[in-house]
């Protein structure tokens, strides 16, 4: 059996998501996706990637319901990529991994992009697990059950 079976029969979540979406490449593409981009060319633009590599990547998000493909919204003969349902689902986990990053891998007064809220042209709250009461909670109170 192939690490990648096994990995795919893992009984954590996390495994799993990080099986699918994990690996560098996956993951900007979907943020390249929340930006906007939708065709091959400005993904590879954007990511410097190998056009094999970057094939494979958009390959296995389509393949897993991430992203889907339709005919170019321009009339043109392209096609485009887009987000599923399944795929806009992801922004959390993205927004989690931009505020981690902007907290814990830039200088004071370094330069880096933030994510605003269109409306108010504000940056976002930052994102925090909370209890049913809306009250901030740690991994020190949480723990995981194995469920049969």
């Amino acid at each position: 059996m192939s690490t990648s079976q096994l990995i795919n029969e893992e009984p954590c979540p996390v495994a799993r998501c990080v099986d699918l979406i994990g690996d560098r490449w996956s993951l900007l593409i979907v943020r390249d996706a929340f930006d906007g981009m939708r065709r091959f060319g400005d993904f590879q633009r954007s990511l410097g990637v190998a056009r094999n590599i970057l094939s494979n990547r958009l390959r296995k998000l389509v393949e897993a319901g991430i992203l889907e493909m339709q005919d170019a919204s321009d009339g043109t003969a392209y096609q485009e990529y887009i987000l599923t349902a399944q795929g806009e689902s992801l922004f959390p986990v993205v927004v989690a991994l931009r505020q981690w990053g902007e907290q814990h891998l830039f200088k004071q007064g370094e330069y880096h992009s933030v994510l605003i809220e269109k409306l108010t042209g504000q940056p976002i709250s930052f994102m925090a697990p909370t209890m049913q009461d809306g009250s901030v909670i740690t991994s020190s109170m949480t723990e995981v059950r194995k469920i049969n």
